[in-house]
């Protein structure tokens, strides 16, 4: 499987901080739960690569 496989699943997805100081992102499907824990940095990176996403599609979109 790859990022570009698409698949007929939902999920939920939370984010936020926890007592320990680190950020989780807690992803939840088909009974199974998923808590992945970051440091402040590395969740900072994470959301730096979202809007990098977000924004090459609307870049991509935009030319078309």
């Amino acid at each position: 499987m790859s990022i570009n496989t698409e698949r007929d699943l939902e999920a939920n997805l939370q984010i936020g901080p926890t007592d320990n100081g680190m950020v989780r992102i807690f992803v939840e499907a088909k009974g199974v739960e998923i808590p992945m824990d970051f440091e402040p940095d590395e969740a900072d990176e994470i959301a730096e690569e979202i809007r990098a996403a977000a924004s090459a599609l609307r870049g991509a979109a935009s030319k078309r």
